[in-house]
């Protein structure tokens, strides 16, 4: 079973099942996650749905297109230059997809 967790500032955290296909981003909104916004939907376009990756999952991930690389730069947390991405980049791409993401103090 794919999962995600989610790390809130707060210390709380959310686990919950994903399904394949979908993104990190995709999952929190349809979970009702606070902390994800997707103003755009997930087309990399307003970076309402940044997180940094937890450093053990950072090796499984894709590489940062350019689109995505762009929409870091105007983050309104702090980026991460190791850590962050964008959640609507992030795919579940398999039954046991796992990752751990830690959710910035504002996305707005």
């Amino acid at each position: 079973m794919a999962t995600i967790t989610y790390h809130h500032t707060d210390g709380q955290t959310e686990t919950l099942e994903a399904k394949v296909g979908d993104s990190v981003m995709r999952t929190a909104l349809t979970n009702g996650v606070k902390g994800i916004v997707g103003e755009c939907g997930g087309q990399a376009m307003c970076a309402t749905c940044h997180v940094y990756v937890r450093d053990e999952h950072l090796d499984k991930l894709s590489e940062i297109s350019e689109d995505e690389e762009e929409m870091l730069e105007v983050t309104s947390s702090e980026r991460d230059e190791e850590r962050s991405r964008l959640s609507c980049q992030i795919k579940v791409d398999s039954p046991d997809f796992q990752i751990d993401v830690d959710l910035p103090e504002t996305q707005v």
